[in-house]
Parts: structure tokens; C-alpha cells; sequence
């Protein structure tokens, strides 16, 4: 038998939660059973009720049978999405929702931990931010218990903001900035413009509050006269950055507070800054503020610092983007060290624009003053400069680095994901 939105969503409320993977079941969980190009969730449903499974969606008919606890739909990821959306209009609380070229997981868990000391939340987990993890972080807040919740977004295509505010219904926007990435699913600077603001366009839709970088000239002029709070050197929420440290440092002259973050490189200032800002708007007290920005200690290859065999490695090796790389080689280039060292991975997804892009990284380091430049990734192509060492091979790269690198060298790690530019640690 088939099921509405309203019958499954009756029976979501009975059911512990939502599971997509038969290898982390929750015990009377409703399963989807999604599909993905080298994988049909629907072959797995039967093995998600024998893991303790309540239910399991489907849209196979031929996976169903006389078990009532299959539920065939005609779609399930877009039964997943309108379950979510129906699940968002029953709730009456704050959503954050929080887009960005780079710094919006940092800046989501910044938030998380401010809003947390106070506040029952629940935040996007890691970085499940597109079409499926949207969904699967509104169905887990509990609309008798969670007081705010922070979703984050991310885009590789056109108009995929937008759609995901349709199910997330935000009453608070943040864009942490926009910069050049994924420009194989965008076209073009203006592509990533356009989808980045419809999380302003949905905020402004509600009458809610958009926090806004004041010393971002186009998420200023995208704000326009919206209700909103600033942030950064300039705005309502001031703040003032030592950009020389190894661990991001900054003042709040309206406090008189000095935090010194465990996080590494100037760039992560406005994302602190917005975390600043969040708080103040929801009436967190400044000390708690302090206490949970200081404590705050990144994970998952993002603005860590790793100290190894005398060498400070600075891994962000997350992800990269043209206007990522550029802030993480100008943040280096200010650091105070003897041996400075980049250790650099290409850069994916600009499409056409992929070989412009990795020679300005290129014209960029030669304007600096790095000691030795290591280039992984055939993006990058070759180059005369002494300096630097550019390879496709990774063995290569490794053989050059354990000869040539001095001691109690500072090194930056970075590059996109599929580059796995953390292997670098085992050889350091």
C-alpha cells in the first residue's frame, strides 16, 4: 500500500529517528532506502528491518511484499525531502541557516558551540549539507526539546540554495562570503552569486535577521536594507584581528576581551566574529561567548595544527577552492618561522577556468617568500622556479620532501578533498 506525507509522517513521530545506512541502523528507525550511482537502497531494505529497523521506505515495488512495515513510495529521496519540509512547518523555533564559498562548517560549529551554552540545539553534523543532509538534520530536531537549530548549505549548482531554504524555512541567514569554487556546476562568478543570496532571499521572505559581514562590500550591497546584524573590522559587532599569530587571536574593544582561538590563520576572523554576533542577537552572555570560542578545537583537517618531529604543520587540507588557497598561501606568507614550506594539492571542479586558476596560485607563491613550494596534481603544470617542485606524482613528492625539507620547518597542508593531502602527515 502506498502512503501520504501525513500517514508517514504519524508514523516518523512514533519511530526513533531516520536511517540511510544499514550498517548504523537505529533501533525502530524509519529506513530510506536511497539510491546513488553504484548503490539501490531498496536491495537493503529487508537487511534494515532485521537490524532493528521500524519501517523501511521504498520505491521498488518488487523489494515489497505481504510485510506492512514496507512503505512504497513513487520517490524516496523525494519523500525523505517533503517528510522534512512538512516536519519544518510543525516547528516554531529559530533555524540559522548558514551558506558560503569557504568557512561555512567552521563558522557552523563556532555557532554551535556559542549557542550551545545556553540553548538546546542541533546543528548539522560534519558537512551533510546538500539535498539529503538537509533533510536528515531538520528530522532530528525533536520539536518538544531543540530551542535552535543551525543547518548548513552547500551548493555545486545552480539554484540548490534555494531549494534547499524551500524545505529548511530558515528565519536567520549567514554567508560566510563568496568566492570562487565549483565553477564547473556554476558557469560563472555570477552563477555562484545568484544561488549563495537565495538564503538572504528566503530570510528577507520571513522578515528575519541576516548577519552580515560589514567588511564584505557584496554581501553588504546583497543584504541591502534587510534586518540584519554586522560583523567584523567594521559593523555593530567589532572586532580586531592579530593577523601575525599562529592560532587566530582577536580583540573585542567594545568588551575588552582579548580570545586566543585553537583555530589556525586570519581567515577563520570572520567566522569567529560571526559566531560573536549570532550569540549577542540570542542573548548570550560575552563570557560565555569567550569560554566557547576558546575551546572550540578544530577537527576533521580544518585550520588544525599538528606539531610533528619538530615541524608545525598546519593541515586544511579539507578542501580548496581558488579564494581558500589564496587566504590560507597569505596567511602563511605572515606567519613569523624560519623554514616556511607549502605543500599544496590541486585544486577540483573549475572546469574550464581550472588551468587560469591553479597559474595564479603559482604567480601568487612567487610573489611570496616560501622556502621550498611543493605542487601535487597535474592542474598546476610545470614551472622553472627553483623553488618549487611540480609533480602528478605523489611518490615523486614524497621522495623530494623527506631529502629536502629542513627541521622545525613550518608547513601548510592543503588541497581539495580528493587530493588527500592528510598522507603528507605520515610522511612528515
Amino acid at each position: 500500500m502506498k502512503y501520504n506525507i501525513e500517514q508517514i509522517y504519524q508514523l516518523y513521530l512514533q519511530a526513533s529517528g531516520i536511517s540511510t545506512d544499514t550498517r548504523k541502523i537505529k533501533e525502530k528507525s524509519i529506513f530510506f532506502a536511497l539510491k546513488g550511482e553504484n548503490f539501490d537502497g531498496n536491495k537493503f531494505a529487508k537487511d534494515a528491518l532485521n537490524e532493528g529497523a521500524k519501517y523501511a521506505v521504498i520505491d521498488d515495488i518488487s523489494v515489497a511484499n505481504d510485510d506492512n512495515r514496507f512503505i512504497l513510495v513513487e520517490n524516496v529521496l523525494q519523500t525523505l525531502q517533503d517528510l522534512a519540509a512538512y516536519h519544518r512547518q510543525k516547528l516554531h523555533i529559530p533555524i540559522i541557516g548558514i551558506t558560503g564559498t569557504n568557512g561555512k562548517t567552521t563558522t557552523k560549529e563556532l555557532v554551535n558551540a556559542v549557542l550551545s551554552t545556553q540553548y538546546r540545539v542541533v546543528a548539522t553534523q560534519g558537512n551533510l549539507n546538500n539535498h539529503i543532509g538537509v533533510p536528515l538534520t531538520l528530522l532530528e530536531i525533536d520539536h518538544k526539546h531543540t530551542q535552535i537549530a543551525i543547518v548548513e548549505m552547500g551548493a555545486n549548482h545552480i539554484g540548490e540554495i534555494a531549494f534547499l531554504c524551500q524545505i529548511a524555512q530558515p528565519t536567520h541567514g549567514l554567508i560566510t562570503n563568496i568566492g570562487t569554487a565549483h565553477l564547473e556546476g556554476f558557469g560563472s562568478q555570477n552563477g555562484i552569486i545568484e544561488t549563495k543570496k537565495a538564503l538572504y532571499e528566503a530570510v528577507k521572505h520571513v522578515d528575519g535577521t541576516l548577519f552580515v559581514n560589514a567588511d564584505d562590500d557584496l554581501l553588504l550591497q546583497l543584504a541591502g536594507n534587510a534586518k540584519q546584524l554586522t560583523y567584523g573590522k567594521q559593523g555593530v559587532v567589532k572586532g580586531i584581528c592579530n593577523e601575525k599569530k599562529m592560532y587566530m587571536t582577536f580583540r573585542l574593544p567594545e568588551f575588552n576581551k582579548t580570545i586566543s582561538t585553537q583555530l589556525t590563520g586570519a581567515y577563520n576572523f570572520p567566522n569567529a566574529m560571526a559566531a560573536v554576533a549570532v550569540g549577542l542577537h540570542f542573548g548570550i552572555d560575552i563570557e560565555d561567548i569567550v569560554y566557547a570560542l576558546i575551546s572550540y578545537k578544530p577537527t576533521n583537517s580544518r585550520s588544525q595544527v599538528e606539531e610533528i618531529h619538530g615541524h608545525t604543520i598546519i593541515v586544511d587540507a579539507y578542501n580548496a577552492n581558488p579564494s581558500s588557497m589564496k587566504e590560507a598561501i597569505l596567511n602563511m606568507s605572515k606567519l613569523k618561522s624560519e623554514h616556511k614550506i607549502l605543500i599544496l594539492g590541486s585544486m577540483k571542479e573549475l572546469g574550464t577556468e581550472s588551468r587560469k586558476e591553479h597559474e595564479k596560485i603559482i604567480k601568487l607563491i612567487e610573489q611570496q617568500d616560501f622556502e621550498q613550494v611543493y605542487l601535487l596534481g597535474k592542474e598546476y603544470g610545470q614551472t622553472t622556479n627553483p623553488k618549487i617542485l611540480s609533480s602528478d606524482s605523489f611518490e615523486e613528492m614524497v621522495t623530494a620532501i623527506q631529502k629536502n625539507i629542513p627541521s622545525n620547518s613550518t608547513i601548510l597542508l592543503k588541497g581539495s578533498r580528493s587530493m588527500k593531502m592528510e598522507r603528507f602527515l605520515e610522511i612528515l
